[in-house]
């Protein structure tokens, strides 16, 4: 019964499905990811957790304490070349004399040849109300995210710790953080506090509060007058944190304070379709890298929910509008009686106001994942399919002979009876080791450029990328040359077939399963690799897979990653100690996936391009191949025609003609055009007294008819 249902998928149209059923999930997944932006599948924002009660209360920053925050600003210009000692030295005056408790914690961490060095100082607020079980953190680093000196971010710190030590409403303890930096230090403030820190590089902190329950961190580097705040909301590896706590603050912004609000570096956005699309995208980009994009990622992956506020444009809000926006925000944070939980971790923004979740995006993702597990399960089951005939032609008379030597079977199915040929009945063992040997293979040659791009120095790592880069792209041609070498038996198409499959499976599992923690990624991943859920061998036709090879090329990771960080204007190698930081300090986990399931899987679709199947017999030509059969008929007459040549040599040199003819014919494909050309050399070969002649049956078999006379 098994070998019937093999036979009939075979020859059934159902057996020729697969591939557009392929084709058609990545189209859906496409258009279902262009349709998010449209006010069908998107809804507006709304906070969920009831107890934040946004906008509800009256806020008092104002007046005097604009003066205190210009005498803190003088302060931090006049320290802004110190060293972090000595700025460090300063602020703890300022929040001794504020009447907080205060501790310093020096760090150091290494990475791709570089040592980051620092110093963080923080403060406690002690909560009146509380019993110092809950924190939330004010965070203002010396230097923002672009190196700049953050004078009037850390000046309103300052300011908003003398103020909100004035009011006895807090229960929930109130932590005021300066870092050195926007990288190193909050990563390295964060791993303390949950004592995950690597000692003795990093310090234990002195001085500890309760649970976080959230951050916000103010990167306002200029001294004058903005428009809007642009929030940056993008943790590591993708991670996102409440939609409440977004919602909140632009509730606060837009709907009290009459800020307006932006997000992704959309600076104008007019509410169209391009404008949401083009934010989503942003976003889908931003996440899909992993990186931090500010202080506030390395909050995120403990499950304390923070952003950054970053002041944008000339307009007429100064800083005490910002101040309001924290000092609103942190008494509905006040407000929370157990940590935000009640609305989403996984979802996409189309502006400040309007977003999808995850629900209504997750299956174009999934969509594009599965097409790689369908074509597995399809070549699977073509590696098991029937040997088809070798296609040969025969005169009537010897086809007539065949046919009678050829017994038939009886199959009974389902009360069914049918005469099918034995021939029809043969099946390929599937030989599983070298498939499972050449894809486990690929699967660990991931570690290489994993451990190469993540240890290397700085100075070094351009040069080692260039290598890299001319190294990828002779890569597959190498492996397939290895794989067909004299040192192993040359896979047949059924293996072929099942490296393949095997590929294939691995990376819709992969990506499947990634879509659910990093959507963007996943997706991103899975469209620029679609290409290779279509490959086939063309050994034998070597002009054609090198170009194919090439064009793959330009999807290979190493050349995303150069085109990327071209259109970005951003130096390649910049990009790589981004992304060394972030595995060495921040968890990143980005270079997992690429490294080791995505250049995997296009360094199989390469070797398979130049893939020379053998025939399951042992043969070098192709079993199953689609292109042209070249066959040669030769007709002697009994006087032997090549006077002093032997019968081998005559065989050798009309193998080496056959060959020859074949590989033309696959290449160029024009019958005319070859047989003429071929016409020379066989009367060069069969000597001068010899005389040519053939003609071309039809595309798929040509047949060629050399008469030789004495």
């Amino acid at each position: 019964m098994g070998l019937l249902s093999s036979t009939v998928m075979r020859h059934a149209p159902i057996g020729k499905l697969p591939p557009y059923l392929s084709f058609l999930c990545i189209a859906i997944g496409v258009a279902w990811l262009l349709l998010l932006p449209l006010n069908d599948y998107s809804r507006n924002t709304y906070v969920s957790e009831n107890a934040l009660l946004p906008g509800q209360v009256h806020t008092y920053f104002a007046g005097s304490d604009q003066n205190v925050f210009r005498g803190y600003k003088r302060e931090v210009d006049a320290l802004g070349e110190s060293s972090n000692v000595d700025v460090n030295d300063k602020l703890e005056e300022f929040f001794k004399a504020t009447g907080l408790k205060v501790a310093r914690q020096k760090y150091e961490y290494k990475s791709a040849g570089e040592v980051y060095r620092g110093e963080n100082i923080y403060a406690i607020l002690h909560a009146p109300r509380g019993d110092a079980t809950e924190a939330i953190v004010l965070v203002g680093a010396w230097r923002n995210i672009d190196g700049e000196l953050n004078r009037s971010g850390v000046a309103l710190v300052l300011t908003l710790a003398r103020y909100f030590n004035r009011w006895s409403l807090w229960s929930k303890d109130i932590i005021f953080l300066i870092t050195a930096d926007s990288k190193a230090g909050p990563q390295a403030w964060v791993d303390a506090y949950h004592d995950t820190h690597q000692s003795p590089a990093i310090d234990s902190l002195p001085v500890k509060s309760g649970a976080l329950q959230g951050a916000v961190v103010i990167d306002y580097p200029f001294d004058h007058r903005f428009e809007s705040i642009h929030i940056v909301y993008d943790g590591i590896n993708g991670q996102l944190p409440n939609l409440d706590l977004f919602n909140t603050v632009v509730s606060i912004a837009s709907g009290q304070m009459g800020i307006r609000v932006s997000l992704q570096k959309m600076w104008q956005h007019s509410d169209s379709y391009q404008d949401r699309l083009k934010t989503m995208l942003r976003g889908m980009i931003n996440q899909g890298l992993g990186h931090a994009t500010g202080p506030h990622s390395s909050f995120i992956p403990y499950h304390v929910d923070a952003i950054t506020l970053q002041p944008f444009g000339d307009g007429w809000q100064d800083e005490m509008a910002m101040g309001r926006v924290i000092e609103s925000t942190f008494r509905s944070l006040n407000n929370l009686l157990e940590h935000l939980h009640q609305s989403f971790f996984f979802y996409l923004l189309m502006q400040a106001n309007r977003f999808v979740s995850i629900g209504t995006y997750l299956p174009s993702a999934m969509l594009v994942a599965t097409n790689f597990t369908i074509m597995a399960i399809f070549l699977w089951v073509k590696s098991g399919w029937p040997i088809p005939a070798t296609k040969t032609l025969l005169s009537t008379s010897e086809k007539k002979e065949k046919e009678e030597k050829s017994p038939l079977v009886v199959v009974e199915a389902g009360g069914a009876k049918a005469l099918i040929p034995q021939k029809d009945l043969q099946v390929r063992e599937r030989k599983l080791f070298l498939p499972l040997t050449v894809v486990a293979g690929c699967q660990f040659l991931g570690l290489v450029p994993l451990y190469i791009f993540n240890h290397t120095s700085k100075d070094n790592l351009p040069i080692v990328f260039a290598i890299f880069l001319v190294l990828n792209t002779f890569l597959p041609l190498t492996l397939s040359i290895l794989l067909h070498s004299s040192y192993c038996t040359p896979p047949t198409p059924n293996q072929l077939s099942l490296i393949q499959s095997f590929s294939l499976l691995l990376l819709g599992m992969y990506l499947s399963s990634l879509a659910t923690l990093n959507f963007s990624l996943s997706i991103i991943i899975g469209i620029l690799s679609s290409p290779l859920s279509y490959i086939r061998p063309l050994g034998h036709r070597p002009i054609l897979a090198a170009i194919l090879v090439m064009l793959l090329g330009v999807l290979a990771p190493s050349t995303v990653l150069l085109v990327g960080a071209k259109y970005w204007g951003l130096d390649v190698g910049d990009v790589l100690v981004e992304a060394a930081f972030g595995w060495d300090v921040g968890g990143m986990t980005t270079q997992v996936v690429i490294w080791c399931v995505w250049w995997p899987a296009w360094v199989v679709g390469g070797v398979l391009l130049f893939g020379r199947p053998r025939e399951e017999g042992g043969k070098s030509l192709e079993e199953s191949s689609r292109e042209p059969e070249v066959q040669i008929q030769v007709e002697k007459n009994r006087v032997w025609p090549f006077i002093g040549k032997k019968e081998a040599e005559y065989d050798i040199t009309m193998h080496f003609i056959q060959n020859t003819v074949s590989v033309f014919m696959n290449e160029f494909g024009n019958v005319k055009i070859v047989w003429v050309f071929f016409s020379y050399i066989i009367s060069f070969f069969l000597g001068a007294n010899a005389t040519t002649h053939g003609h071309a049956c039809r595309r798929e078999n040509i047949y060629f008819t050399i008469r030789c006379e004495a």
